[in-house]
Formats: structure tokens, sequence, C-alpha cells
């Protein structure tokens, strides 16, 4: 075929897929009015990690041309749009704008929803509670420095529960408003350089690495001189005009768990995890007593935190295990620890993420 008979084809095909996201987005609809008249979530993390990945698995069957990734990344848009206009969906995150945190829910809800960034991590709580937000996202552990504190000790003194999961993988990304020659410094968080050291000085042996407060701070200050970089996320780059002018390697690459922080839990979704909040007396044995509850009812602790408590007699742990909180088997384990004076407080059933985000 000729270059033109080729275009034609495919502004027929794009005419095609209109007229069927429209088709979608009227069935979308009809859901929206069912799920408010039953009062139901509008956002379902497990239907919607169900749909990827019939897609993708529907993709392979075809031998399409398309990577798991870009159905996602397609699909994603997709919902997002869905989400937009059904209930004008709001998600509050740890800013600033162009942080990881940004980065993450855009990628995991998309561009159509609203965003609303917030200094701290009690106003990002104070949000959803007011309910002026839908749901928000928080980091709760970094590949580099271990479980978020803040986050943890949030969970623990409020009603609002762990709706879903998101797995991120970053590379970061070096912009600048000019070219990469001539770069006398490069800003970023001082966890990130250090990161990152090996390379940035492998590969801007003439510049200066200089600590800054955020992503989106560093990103800033390179939007103001040409020979100033920073150190972040692509989506820091958009928001303050810059170029990517090379990203870290994938050995340099880190990994953060975040939270989507709702009102209440996530639904069954046939493969969960739940969070638990722990208080036992501070003596020998304690931990090791709760686990054996688990163990004896094969419930898999899957991760352990310990924080400090006001009073020092007690012990607060924080465990992560296999299963949703209605599970029969989890019940019944937490009436036999409540049963030997052991406090426990669920803090969130969400599926367990089966995709690594990232960008």
């Amino acid at each position: 075929m000729s270059l033109e008979e080729v275009r034609t084809k495919i502004d027929r095909i794009d005419r095609q897929l209109l007229q069927l996201l429209n088709e979608r987005a009227e069935l979308v609809h009809t859901v929206g009015e069912i799920k408010r008249k039953d009062d139901l979530d509008i956002y379902v993390p497990g239907r919607e990690d169900q749909l990827l990945r019939k897609l993708a698995a529907l993709n392979k069957e075809q031998n399409g041309r398309l990577t798991e990734r870009a159905i996602r990344a397609i699909f994603r848009e997709i919902m997002s749009a869905a989400l937009a206009l059904e209930d004008s969906l709001k998600i509050a995150y740890l800013g600033p704008a162009g942080s990881w945190t940004h980065q993450a829910a855009v990628n995991k809800f998309g561009h159509c929803v609203e965003y609303l960034a917030e200094g701290t991590t009690e106003s990002v709580f104070g949000r959803v509670a007011a309910q002026t937000a839908d749901y928000a996202v928080l980091p709760i552990e970094h590949s580099t420095e271990g479980a978020v504190h803040h986050t943890l000790d949030h969970l623990a003194g409020s009603t609002l529960q762990i709706y879903a999961e998101i797995l991120w993988k970053a590379d970061a990304a070096v912009m600048t408003q000019g070219s990469n020659t001539g770069i006398t410094e490069i800003h970023g968080r001082a966890q990130m350089l250090a990161h990152c050291r090996p390379w940035l000085l492998q590969n801007f042996p003439g510049a200066t690495l200089v600590e800054a407060a955020s992503s989106s701070a560093a990103a800033a200050l390179a939007a103001q001189n040409p020979t100033t970089a920073a150190l972040g996320t692509p989506l820091s780059a958009e928001l303050h005009d810059l170029r990517v002018i090379a990203t870290s390697p994938r050995e340099y690459a880190t990994q953060t768990r975040f939270i989507i922080l709702g009102r209440r839990s996530g639904p069954p979704s046939g493969n969960d995890n739940t969070m638990l909040m722990i208080h036992s007396k501070d003596r020998v044995g304690a931990l090791m007593e709760v686990l054996q509850v688990f163990a004896s009812r094969n419930i898999n602790v899957r991760q352990i935190e310990n924080r400090p408590t006001p009073c020092g007699t007690q012990a607060r742990f924080f465990l992560e295990i296999s299963g949703h909180h209605s599970d029969d088997t989890i019940q019944q384990a937490v009436a036999a620890l409540e049963e030997h004076a052991v406090q426990v407080k669920v803090l969130g059933s969400y599926p367990a993420p089966g995709w690594v985000e990232e960008r």
C-alpha cells in the first residue's frame, strides 16, 4: 500500500475506535448509576487489576504487536477518563507536584482525575477523612530507606484504611532547560543523589551534586538556570518544561511501595494482603507468641515492622499477612490474640500487587 492508503486506513480505524470508546463510556455511566444506587465504590482495584490482566492475556493470544506495558498504559487512561466522567475522582498525595508520589499516583489513576498536593502526611490523611478527597497516595516503604514511619504512625491513629497498594519502580531522570553540556550543578533529594552518585559522577564529571528539599524544588531551580540540572521524575520535567537528557541505568532503579488510602478496606479480590497493628506486653517471647497464632493457622506473615509506643510497657508491631481480614482463618487468629490480651487493629485489606508500575 502507498503511504496515503495506509493513512486512510488508520483514519477509518480511529473513527471506529472513537465510536467504541463512546459506547464503552455509556456502559460505564450505567455501571456508575448502579454503584451510586447501591452505595458501592466507584474505584475497585481488584476489578481493575483483573481487567488489565485479562486484556494483556488476550493481546498475547492475538500475537499483538503492543507490549503488556503499552496495553496497561492505554487502558489505564481509558479507565481514568471513565472515572473522571462518573465521579470527578479526587486523589490527594504527598506533594509537591512532580514528586515521586505524584508520579506514582498519575501512573495508577491516569491523567484525567483531579490531583491534590499536600505538604504533610497529616494533611493527606485529613483530606480523605474530611471527604474532600476520595483517596490518597502515600509512600509506605522504600527499597533504599526502609519503612516510611510517618505513614505507619498515622495509620495507627486513624480510622482510615489501606484500600489498595502500588508497587513502583523508579528510574531517576536528569533534566535541564539546556543541553547536556556545560552542566555545573545537579540538584536532587539527598537519598537519590547518594544512590545515583557513581553513575552521575561518571556521566557528569564536571558537575557538583547539590542536595534539594525535593525533586520538584530541584526541577524549579533547573528551570531558572541553563547550567543547572535536576535529578527527579519525568513528570517533574513535564511540569517545569524541562528536557530529560539522561535516565539512570536499571541497576540504579529504586522500588517503593505506596498505599492508596481510603475510608474503608478494599473488597475481597481472591488474592489479598492485610495490614495489622498489634499491641502486646513488652516482654520476652511476645512477638513469637503472636507469630505462632498465625503459623498454627497456616497464615503467611509477609512482613514485620515494630514502632515505639508512648507507654514503655507495650510493644507495637505492624504485620502484613496474606489474606483478607474477612477470611475465617484471619478472624479466628484475631480472636485468639484478643483472648490473650493482645490488641489488634485492622489497617486495611487490599489486592496483592501483581504488577510493578514504572515510567
